[in-house]
């Protein structure tokens, strides 16, 4: 009975013996099974961020592409626009080329019409009646230094020039009362009325004596007393001092 109580016992220790490691194999597997679902979760993680990674490399890539298409875009047309600007130019280029190919020709024609109308002014205002006398050949002086001037564009000529002949014009538009010399035989002081291109008359000062410019004779001509009323009231007229009115006043060929 001891014998078997021992060999019981032996057989019991055996069973636990054998339960624990069982247990413990269980336990391994299971910390196996847990090591492996770790491993697979990190790998799983890592796999997830790779893709991450890789996602966001891609977006950035196609937004980079995208940039680098607008970018394209953009030189395409600027190089477009650029070319057209550069067509332009040459294309003003060739006709100013052409323009100043043509400016010899253009200086041979116009530089004799100016000093012809250069000379016609100035025989005009030598034929004309003698008012203003000092003024008017200072600017045709002034004229004929201009056209000497090598300097001086032709623009410039012409323009001073149909300035002259439009103060010419001016001249023949209205009525004017002036003061100056007589002439270079009479120097007195007289009051000179002129009637545009008409007639020019003088008024002594003191109101005594009147005269018209006679341009046959090229020389004053005395007039009657009774035509100082009218030369008054015309110079009252030049100098707005009354309203226009009609004037009795000898002209030629009257």
């Amino acid at each position: 009975m001891k014998h078997s109580r021992k060999s019981f016992f032996i057989l019991g220790i055996l069973c636990f013996c054998l339960s624990d490691s069982q247990v413990f194999a269980e336990q391994n597997k299971t910390r196996d099974v847990l090591d492996t679902q770790t491993k697979i979760q990190a790998n799983a993680v890592h796999s997830q961020q790779n893709i991450d990674q890789l996602d966001d490399a891609s977006r950035k890539i196609l937004r980079e592409y995208r940039t680098v298409m607008r970018e394209s875009e953009s030189i395409k047309a600027y190089n477009q626009q650029l070319k057209r600007l550069v067509d332009s130019q040459q294309q003003l280029l060739a006709n100013l080329k052409k323009q100043l190919d043509g400016i010899n020709v253009t200086e041979r024609e116009i530089v004799p019409f100016l000093l012809r109308m250069m000379d016609t002014l100035e025989n005009f205002v030598a034929l004309d009646l003698p008012f203003l006398k000092e003024e008017r050949a200072t600017r045709i002086k002034q004229l004929r230094a201009l056209m000497s001037d090598a300097d001086a564009s032709l623009a410039e000529k012409y323009r001073r020039l149909m300035e002259a002949y439009l103060i010419e014009t001016d001249y023949g538009n209205n009525l004017e009362n002036t003061q100056g010399q007589l002439s270079k035989e009479d120097p007195r002081t007289v009051e000179f009325l002129r009637l545009g291109r008409l007639e020019l008359y003088y008024l002594s000062l003191d109101g005594k004596q009147a005269g018209r410019w006679d341009r046959h004779a090229k020389s004053w001509q005395v007039l009657g007393s009774e035509t100082i009323p009218a030369i008054q009231q015309g110079i009252r007229v030049a100098r707005k001092q009354m309203a226009p009115q009609l004037l009795d006043l000898p002209v030629s060929g009257g």
